[in-house]
C-alpha cells in the first residue's frame, strides 16, 4: 500500500532538519535550503511519485534535495544578486544628500520607470516590489529564468543610462 498524502506530508515534515541541512551542506544558504526542501516537498505532493515506505520517501527527498541544491547553485552562479553597483551608487549619493529627495535621482528614477512598457514595470515590481527571486518572476510570467536574467540586466543597465541622461541634461550632480 503506498502512503497517503497526509503520510508523505507527515514524514517530510518530521525529516525537515536533516533534509534542510543536507541541502545546506551544498548550497550554504539557510534561505536556499528552505527554498529546496519546500520544492521537494512540492514535488512529493504532487502525485507524480507514489512511495511503498517512508524509507522510499525519505531516501527520494535526500537524492531529490541533492539534485535541486546542486541546480539552485548552477543558477545562483548566472544570477546577479541584487542591484547593479551603478543602481545602488546612485541611490547611496541621493540618500547621503543633505537636500530633501524632491528632484533627486530617485525622482528621475521614478520617471525612467514611469516611461518603461508595461512589461517591463512588471517584471521590475514582481522582482523588486513584491520580492519574488528570479525563480518566482520566471514562474509568474511564464518564461525562462535565463530570459528573466537578461531582462533585469537591460533593465538595469536601460535605466541607469536613463537617469544619468536626465541627471545630465537638467544641469543637475554629475554622475
Amino acid at each position: 500500500m503506498n502512503l497517503t498524502e497526509q503520510d508523505i506530508l507527515r514524514c517530510l515534515m518530521q525529516g525537515r532538519t536533516r533534509l534542510s541541512a543536507a541541502a545546506w551542506l551544498v548550497v550554504r544558504d539557510t534561505h536556499g535550503a528552505e527554498d529546496i526542501f519546500q520544492n521537494v516537498t512540492l514535488k512529493a505532493m504532487g502525485g507524480h511519485t507514489s512511495f511503498a515506505s517512508e524509507a522510499a520517501l525519505m531516501s527520494w527527498a535526500f537524492i531529490t534535495a541533492r539534485h535541486e541544491a546542486i541546480d539552485w547553485m548552477r543558477r545562483r552562479q548566472r544570477e546577479t544578486v541584487g542591484l547593479a553597483p551603478e543602481v545602488l551608487d546612485l541611490l547611496d549619493r541621493e540618500w547621503q544628500s543633505a537636500a530633501p529627495a524632491s528632484n533627486g535621482r530617485l525622482d528621475v528614477l521614478q520617471e525612467c520607470v514611469e516611461e518603461l512598457p508595461e512589461a517591463a514595470r512588471q517584471l521590475l515590481r514582481l522582482r523588486y516590489h513584491d520580492g519574488h527571486s528570479c525563480e518566482g518572476v520566471a514562474e509568474r510570467l511564464h518564461t525562462g529564468l535565463d530570459a528573466v536574467y537578461q531582462r533585469l540586466s537591460r533593465l538595469h543597465r536601460s535605466l541607469r543610462q536613463c537617469v544619468e541622461g536626465k541627471v545630465a541634461g537638467a544641469g543637475g550632480d554629475s554622475p
